[in-house]
């Protein structure tokens, strides 16, 4: 493969490291709302575009910002006092070949549609206010899409487009095990299987572990409903319920660690009433303590790794068949996991993508994969299967693309 390098990694794995920090921000966090909303409204373009065009047209829904709402919550339920409001930007083609193109409606019903969906006490009628400031993009970047079909069909395959940034795209393999429980533990909370458990427990979850040699400690803050909880006492409890239960879950989950400590909500204060308890009217901070804004959250993996090299790049709403920023980073995620899945001796292994405006992008401007060997593996003998990967997943990109195009793939 052209502009590819391969070299081992001296530096021990993640999962062999003294320390290790791992992060995500679940599906209620003002972050993830904005990234989720994002990215269902490039989805709902797409599927619009592809209907009246036969393509994908040129937009990046990857600037947005949620303005946290006023709300007072109070054990028994509180009042809503001021909406939230969600800042929809930044560029989206509304008219082709002289015909419009619906863009707002079509934010509208999206962003309305997933606020139904996956926060139950929020409605977008009464809850929220949404901006839209899309506009159309500039000609060199619309450009590229009129060179080509894009994301249709041409002679029975996927048109394959020129990269429309410079950018850098990274990927990684194996997850260690205390990121396998991260994400495990806010899929657990965020489930709807404990929601009907626990009905007092919101949406809004955010996941902090720190581990130390094979001992692991999780910080989690999640938002609990006023409502159904009508003094301290009630709070306290559920709460205490709340931490046993996930205790109990990772610690079945536990192979190479020893064990695994849970806090919650840790600002709580016995005796301050609702100012002593992380209290919430719908279940998410941005009605009332915190924003949110596109790229502040989980990275392609779903995690916020901190021991890993990541990119700045937002995933979430960006167009997916030219913007690098996007297909690398999914690309590069999955380059990686087939790598440690079939090359032997590969204990750990790091893809980097980088891109060239201009170029098809299925031609790298450079490419860098780093391994982590096992001890009696020899890096000269997996050049030749790691290139082999690589070029397969090159020459296939456009399944991924298509993928993205109908939502299939998860990207926070």
């Amino acid at each position: 493969m052209e502009n590819l390098v391969i070299e081992s990694r001296a530096a021990l794995p993640v999962s062999r490291r003294e320390t290790e920090y791992v992060e995500r921000k679940g599906l209620g966090h003002p972050d993830s709302i904005c990234d989720a909303v994002m990215e269902s409204i490039s989805v709902a373009l797409c599927r619009a575009y592809v209907e009246r065009t036969g393509g994908v047209l040129h937009h990046n829904i990857d600037k947005g910002l949620l303005v946290a709402g006023q709300t007072s919550p109070k054990f028994g339920g509180g009042t809503i006092d001021a909406p939230m409001r969600l800042i929809v930007g930044d560029r989206a083609t509304s008219v082709f070949d002289g015909r419009k193109i619906p863009v707002e409606d079509i934010v509208q019903s999206t962003v309305e549609q997933w606020f139904r969906q996956h926060l139950r006490f929020v409605d977008p009628k009464r809850h929220l206010v949404v901006q839209n400031e899309l506009r159309p993009g500039s000609g060199e970047l619309t450009g590229i899409f009129q060179r080509r079909a894009c994301g249709g069909e041409v002679d029975g395959a996927a048109a394959l487009l020129l990269a429309n940034d410079t950018s850098t795209a990274v990927g990684f393999a194996p997850l260690t095990e205390t990121e396998h429980l991260v994400l495990a533990a806010e899929h657990l909370l965020n489930s709807k299987q404990f929601k009907q458990a626990f009905p007092e427990t919101g949406e809004d979850v955010k996941v902090m572990a720190a581990r130390r040699a094979r001992r692991l400690e999780l910080t989690v803050a999640m938002a609990f409903l006023d409502r159904p909880l009508f003094d301290e006492d009630a709070y306290f409890h559920r709460k205490r319920a709340v931490v046993q239960e996930l205790q109990q879950f990772l610690t079945t989950k536990l192979h190479e660690l020893d064990e695994v400590d849970v806090q919650l909500n840790m600002l709580d204060q016995p005796g301050r009433g609702e100012s002593g308890a992380y209290l919430t009217v719908l279940g998410t901070s941005a009605e009332c303590g915190d924003g949110g804004q596109v790229g502040r959250g989980n990275r392609a993996s779903g995690l916020i790794s901190c021991c890993r090299p990541m990119t700045m790049e937002a995933v979430a709403g960006k167009n997916p068949v030219s913007h690098v920023g996007k297909v690398y980073n999914l690309l590069a995620r999955q380059m990686a996991e087939r790598i440690w899945d079939s090359v032997e001796g590969v204990q750990q292994v790091y893809v980097w993508l980088c891109s060239q405006i201009g170029r098809p992008i299925d031609q790298p401007w450079l490419t860098t994969v780093e391994v982590a060997l096992a001890d009696d593996a020899v890096i000269d003998d997996m050049r030749q299967p790691i290139d082999d990967i690589l070029h397969d997943e090159l020459a296939n990109v456009e399944t991924l693309i298509r993928q993205l195009i109908r939502g299939e793939l998860r990207v926070i």
